[in-house]
């Protein structure tokens, strides 16, 4: 008897044994399921259809006053352009399905790589400290896609105020953040436009690209078009653009890596 209920005892033992180790290799496999779920990102990015082009725009400085205010300076910027219409809807914005705006066509003007301000006529006015400066302008569609013609922009070195001018190599690769930019609520977060400004430099598959990081997901970008960003949660979107040799490694320069981050409203 004593033989039988040691037998019986020692089959518990076993079964329960099977049953642990069933139990941890299905608990092991959840674990891997839920990570491999985890890393599934539901973001894209894909190239925007094409747009009107307007090869003869061109955008170019009548002059710039810079006066001091006190403890900064006004910089005041006449801009002249041509063949392109300020102010105007851009003739395919109804049916794009991303950010316009009301306002119109207008010109992006870009400090030291910062976030642009969008104007609507010739004339721009900024603060400044005293120091030296980068300013890009170029002209944007009704929706804030660049306008990416030969003549399209203008960039200069600029010094504000009693400072030794110190200059960026304007020959050298350079890469802007153009969109996107701030808030964005309701339909408008279904879909952003990424775009940058490049001067420079050109992209391929197998020479330069950008290498855009969005909420931690890498894209590998070798054309320089603007892209729509889809599928992104609401809150905070953190986004990252370098230019990058054909190796992955950023191209010396002042603004070719910049980090941006937008938010996505209910």
């Amino acid at each position: 008897m004593k033989f039988l209920k040691w037998n019986a005892l020692c089959l518990i033992l076993a079964a329960l044994t099977v049953a642990c180790s069933t139990n941890k290799k299905s608990d092991e496999s959840a674990e891997e399921t839920t990570e491999q779920m985890d890393t599934t990102s539901s973001i894209t990015l894909t190239k925007a259809p094409d747009s009107p082009q307007y090869p003869e725009a061109s955008l170019s400085k009548n002059g710039v006053a810079i006066t001091p205010n006190d403890s900064l300076f006004t910089v005041e910027y006449d801009f002249e352009v041509a063949n392109y219409e300020l102010g105007v809807q851009t003739e395919d914005a109804a049916t794009r399905g991303i950010a316009n705006s009301g306002k119109g066509q207008h010109i992006h003007f870009i400090v030291n790589n910062g976030p642009y301000s969008a104007h609507y006529m010739t004339g721009v006015i900024d603060q400044l400290a005293a120091g030296n400066y980068v300013v890009l302008a170029f002209l944007s569609r009704s929706y804030h896609e660049s306008v990416k013609s030969e003549g399209a922009y203008y960039i200069e070195n600029i010094t504000v105020g009693d400072v030794a001018s110190e200059e960026v190599d304007l020959d050298a690769p350079h890469l802007f953040f153009s969109r996107p930019k701030g808030t964005y609520a309701g339909a408008d977060t279904k879909k952003l436009m990424l775009d940058f400004y490049l001067l420079n430099t050109t992209l391929s598959a197998d020479g330069n690209k950008v290498r855009a990081t969005i909420n931690g997901e890498e894209f590998m970008i070798d054309e320089w078009a603007p892209y729509y960003i889809e599928g992104l949660e609401k809150g905070e979107v953190a986004i990252k653009l370098e230019l990058v040799d054909a190796t992955g490694v950023v191209i010396p320069g002042p603004f070719n890596r910049v980090e941006r981050t937008v938010m996505l409203e209910e």
